[in-house]
């Protein structure tokens, strides 16, 4: 098993993509990334699956988001849970973010994400 400090930035670093604009813009990546059986609660309350983020996210503007407060813990030796703090500076707006990452076919997937507005 991979030493939890090397996959904790490793998971950072997906995550870290994940918020990034271009990337948001890209079904070619964000299908590598997202598990097939996806699901997301958002922080406005709605639930999506991996088909509505591939044809949501590419059409929105960079909302420019900051991430601080990066934890993981683990739920198996193949499931991981990671948990942080996000500023969306377009809406001036904070949340609490959690994703769920699975490892399969020797890559890791989010499975599940959930965002929930603190202010």
């Amino acid at each position: 098993m991979v030493k939890q400090r090397e996959l904790k930035e490793h998971l950072y670093g997906l995550e870290t993509i994940l918020l990034k604009g271009e990337v948001r813009k890209s079904e070619k990546i964000l299908n590598e990334l997202l598990a097939e059986d996806f699901v997301e609660y958002s922080s406005t309350g709605e639930i999506y699956d991996k088909e509505n983020i591939l044809k949501r996210l590419p059409s929105e503007d960079d909302p420019g988001i900051i991430m601080s407060n990066f934890e993981i813990k683990y739920l198996s030796p193949t499931s991981v849970l990671t948990t942080f703090k996000v500023f969306i500076e377009r809406k001036q707006q904070h949340s609490l973010r959690s994703s769920v990452w699975t490892y399969n076919d020797e890559k890791w997937h989010m499975t599940f994400h959930q965002g929930t507005v603190t202010d």
